[in-house]
């Protein structure tokens, strides 16, 4: 059994454009027809997050053994099977990669080591497939201090003609980002942010205006893990939300494209390089950091209404380190992500709240939420914890 999302069949054409964009769509498996009249099944590829965007939330999710697609005549397998026989196809038909992930005029695949001699075709297939891209890039995993991603590319469209060959010297991966209204310029070699997370940063939106009405102020928001600053793109286009900032990363690279989008942002001129954290306004503390040192500054304990966790491989580990940063007089609230197997969310749960005992009154205990699969074993889930921390 899989999931498929129901929708009417006037609906179709504009939820599998959404689907699409977001390498949500299951390409194995077929569009079939539901039980109810005028509604078809959409297959969902494993990554879609358990609760789709709003414009998709209206729409039942069902379970349903589905129909391969064996018909060959969807998008990129079309140009991917003029270039290799069936026999080909067929042999490796479980690792050719339908999930992928745009990133401005961008698109990152991860093409598995079973069929890295077919790299230069996938990339072939991929750009004729979709012609608004550029640059395709093969996702190598994570590498170095920054924990930067591995991409390489693959594949150059120049005008009416497609380059495999010796791209390094011939590209630029520095792109624009549009989303929830924002434009963020980054660059994934150097500072990577996943853009099939827009919903997740929408949430967090959404909770940060529910912390304004509580607290009838706007508020102070602390995004210690800020990257590029994705998760802030948002929060700083609504109007009267955001009060102070402080936002800082590890990674220099990180901070740089930070300034520019800040500088866009914000509609004020920020540096152009990192030197270290300083109050650049009276109202932003920005710049590279180590944010686990956040606390050792006396000056930024006890100021912030909004703490964003965005380091999920570590968030239960680094938690303790940051919790001081948070306001005592007021109620507070912590945004953030964690990757665990799936055996251990219940116990994960329970570590959570001895870390986080300080629950405000009225609003559930915080509890981890899956949004998709990491790997086969591994999912990355969300929080959030509403906290009212005493000063006693």
């Amino acid at each position: 059994m899989m999931r498929h999302i129901r929708v009417p069949t006037k609906s179709v054409e504009s939820t599998l454009e959404i689907l699409k964009k977001f390498g949500w769509l299951n390409r194995r498996m077929r569009i079939i027809s539901s039980e109810a009249e005028n509604f078809r099944l959409i297959p969902l590829d494993s990554n879609a997050p358990i609760h789709l965007p709003p414009e998709l939330s209206s729409f039942e999710i069902i379970e349903d053994e589905g129909l391969l697609e064996n018909r060959m005549n969807t998008d990129w397998l079309d140009y991917l099977l003029e270039q290799i026989n069936e026999s080909e196809f067929e042999e490796y038909r479980d690792y050719w990669p339908n999930s992928h992930e745009f990133i401005g005029d961008m698109m990152v695949v991860r093409i598995d080591e079973a069929i890295s001699k077919f790299t230069e075709k996938i990339a072939i297939a991929k750009l004729k497939s979709h012609q608004h891209i550029r640059l395709i890039l093969n996702d190598n995993g994570v590498k170095g201090e920054y924990r930067i991603r591995d991409l390489a590319p693959i594949g150059h469209r120049k005008g009416k003609n497609i380059h495999t060959k010796n791209l390094e010297s011939k590209i630029n991966t520095k792109v624009i980002v549009k989303e929830s209204g924002q434009e963020i310029i980054c660059d994934p070699t150097k500072a990577y942010f996943s853009t099939k997370l827009q919903t997740e940063r929408l949430e967090t939106l959404s909770l940060a205006k529910e912390l304004k009405i509580i607290l009838k102020r706007p508020i102070s928001i602390c995004d210690p893990f800020c990257g590029v600053g994705p998760a802030l793109a948002p929060l700083l286009r609504e109007e009267n939300l955001v009060d102070s900032l402080l936002a800082c990363d590890f990674n220099p690279n990180a901070v740089n494209f930070l300034f520019e989008n800040l500088t866009k942002w914000d509609k004020r001129k920020y540096p152009n390089f990192p030197k270290g954290i300083s109050k650049v306004y009276q109202d932003r503390i920005i710049g590279h950091a180590d944010a686990t040192k956040l606390a050792q500054d006396p000056e930024l304990l006890g100021i912030w209404d909004l703490l964003i966790l965005n380091i999920p491989h570590r968030a239960l580990e680094f938690l303790p380190k940051l919790t001081p940063l948070l306001r005592k007089d007021s109620p507070t609230l912590i945004r953030g992500r964690i990757i665990v197997p799936e055996s251990e969310i219940l116990s994960t749960n329970k570590r959570l709240n001895k870390i986080l005992p300080n629950k405000l009154y009225g609003f559930d205990k915080p509890s981890l939420k899956v949004k998709r699969d990491y790997s086969s074993s591994l999912r990355l889930c969300s929080f959030h914890a509403w906290l009212k921390i005493s000063n006693q």
